[in-house]
């Protein structure tokens, strides 16, 4: 479960204060929602952490096939345009748009919101702040993002101008005209 920290009016953490303060703790899982709050996230235990790796292995073979991109890791820090600071637990970013960065850029926390993630819920997430992230996605401009939740066996589908899709598992998802081609199989 995530600790949500409340600096104000203490303090308010900028993003180059919140990319340093990552850079002095590199053992600590740090993210910061748009209203400067930061999130301290627990370490996932083994299924959780298997389960994640797995995904980030097929997106990643996908896109090797297909080059259309950059897949990151969970411990990839997003500064999305709508102030927050977010690590999802596998994130895509089309080739074009990683190029309008710069390198600098590229070295720090990527000023962009990738075009496509994955969420998975572990069993000491609450659902609601997941369900809040995946939002805050969209309105940073998120194409797709997938929000797996093995608890109650489903998988959410954040989609733009669309409502959100409840689909149950087992299913097979499609990573539509987003990641063309790519589709996986959830038991």
């Amino acid at each position: 479960m995530a600790t949500v920290l409340d600096l104000q009016p203490i303090i308010s953490l900028n993003r180059g204060q919140f990319y340093q303060l990552c850079q002095n703790n590199p053992d600590l899982s740090l993210e910061r929602n748009p209203q400067g709050k930061l999130i301290i996230l627990s370490p996932v235990g083994g299924e959780s952490g298997a389960q994640e790796a797995s995904l980030i292995f097929k997106v990643s073979l996908w896109n090797y096939q297909s080059q259309l991109g950059i897949v990151f890791s969970s411990s990839t820090i997003f500064s999305l345009p709508q102030g927050g600071d977010r690590s999802p637990d596998v994130a895509w970013v089309s080739r074009g748009n990683w190029e309008k960065l710069t390198p600098a850029e590229r070295e720090g926390f990527p000023p962009i919101c990738p075009d496509f993630v994955i969420e998975l819920r572990s069993k000491s997430d609450r659902l609601k702040p997941l369900q809040d992230k995946m939002l805050e996605y969209l309105t940073s401009g998120l194409q797709l993002g997938w929000l797996i939740n093995p608890q109650q066996k489903q998988v959410e589908i954040y989609r733009q101008n669309q409502p959100t899709e409840i689909t149950n598992l087992p299913t097979k998802l499609s990573g539509e005209n987003v990641l063309p081609g790519f589709s996986i199989s959830l038991d």
